[in-house]
């Protein structure tokens, strides 16, 4: 058997993980079949269970691969010695990237992870509540520093942030037109600016 930690492993686990996510966003879950994904991939149906030993396992590896890009950047991000205004920026150019650099998978999370058994789906919405607490902290740290009024509910804000780039991204993998540089800097200019016109 070969080593699956080798480069060409991880390259066709991938391409394993890319196809059941297209076939996923196409046909949902429960239209889709370990034939269809091998086909997709073209391979036998037998060798898709070197990739993934059941449909659900699939299903539940797309997800984690559609979120983990912009999961662990967030750490990076809030790191940065940089004014909060070009941390929010990147958090938005990374949630939004994300959308479009695994537009299929990104789809599967935000509509199939429902059929995910109840242990799977905690173990998402961990990673998912990490990623909320990080961009909170930011805001906290921001709010300490005088950048933002002190008044400001963090955990609000934070949550806010993350609906904004999930509703753009809904759009983002149903529309190639969308910039989604543009995008980020809209959505961090109004979070930052908000919409009423400042008084002389």
């Amino acid at each position: 058997m070969a080593d699956r930690n080798q480069p060409r492993y991880n390259q066709k686990k991938r391409a394993a993980l890319e196809a059941a996510a297209a076939v996923f966003a196409e046909h949902g879950y429960h239209g889709a079949s370990t034939t269809a994904i091998a086909e997709h991939i073209g391979i036998k149906q037998g060798s898709l269970y070197y990739y993934f030993k059941s449909k659900q396992q699939a299903l539940e590896e797309v997800c984690a691969y559609g979120i983990e890009d912009y999961v662990s950047r967030i750490d990076g991000i809030a790191a940065m010695a940089l004014p909060f205004a070009v941390r929010l920026l990147a958090v938005f150019q990374s949630h939004l990237s994300a959308f479009r650099e695994r537009r299929d998978a990104m789809k599967v999370y935000n509509d199939e992870r429902l059929y995910l058994p109840e242990s799977a789906r905690t173990e998402l919405h961990a990673r998912g509540s990490g990623y909320r607490k990080t961009l909170e902290d930011l805001f906290a740290r921001a709010v300490q520093k005088g950048e933002l009024r002190a008044d400001l509910d963090c955990h609000f804000a934070a949550l806010t942030v993350i609906g904004i780039g999930n509703a753009w991204g809904d759009l983002i993998v149903r529309d190639d037109t969308l910039d989604t540089t543009v995008l980020a800097q809209q959505c961090a200019d109004l979070i930052l600016r908000g919409a009423v016109q400042a008084e002389a």
